[in-house]
């Protein structure tokens, strides 16, 4: 995971060629299990002729474009250090001023995430955490209107912020939905 998180370059084949080895066996459509292989995005997609989503990060421009132009989007990631700004897809300067970003480094999930093989988190520890960040954020930023989680073990609580925060929750589930949803 850690190589992952870190956007290990020698990590880009090994995705292709799992992605072509799905394919190969019948694969409609190709997601990941971490939104930080969103730097693979453009490689996997090219690779293959089915739809690739593999992060919940790409929905971040869409989101912007759906809220009100003072309304900000809190992005909940599993290591803030580790996101860098091209893996937002916003390259305008105004509304990535729009983007409050906080993650859960150093929290329980993270913690487990790092070892190998990593041991279960449980439940109630993913939304101690996602709480935490969350609360973080809102203390700094009044105006967010809607939240990106993008770790794809933050879907497991996504019902609880849902219903903490009152707004709307966007994770890799909502973009595997809307992926597959194409395909019907």
């Amino acid at each position: 995971m850690d190589r992952v998180f870190r956007g290990d370059p020698e990590l880009e084949p090994a995705y292709i060629a799992a992605a072509q080895r799905l394919v190969e066996r019948g694969a409609v459509a190709m997601t990941a299990s971490c939104g930080f292989s969103v730097r693979y995005q453009t490689a996997v997609a090219a690779s293959v002729n089915v739809p690739v989503a593999l992060s919940s990060l790409l929905l971040l421009p869409t989101l912007l474009h759906q809220l009100p132009p003072d309304a900000k989007i809190a992005v909940l990631v599993a290591d803030s250090k580790c996101l860098s700004d091209d893996m937002l897809g916003v390259y305008n300067q105004a509304q990535r001023a729009r983007i409050a970003i906080g993650g859960i480094e150093g929290g329980i999930l993270w913690r487990n995430e790092m070892q190998r093989p990593p041991p279960p988190t449980e439940v109630p520890d993913i939304e101690k955490d996602v709480v935490a960040c969350f609360a973080r954020l809102q203390a700094e930023h009044t105006d967010i209107a809607a939240v990106l989680l993008e770790c794809t073990g933050f879907p497991l609580v996504s019902t609880a912020i849902r219903r903490m925060t009152a707004l709307p929750i966007y994770d890799i589930i909502t973009v595997c939905r809307m992926t597959i949803a194409s395909l019907s």
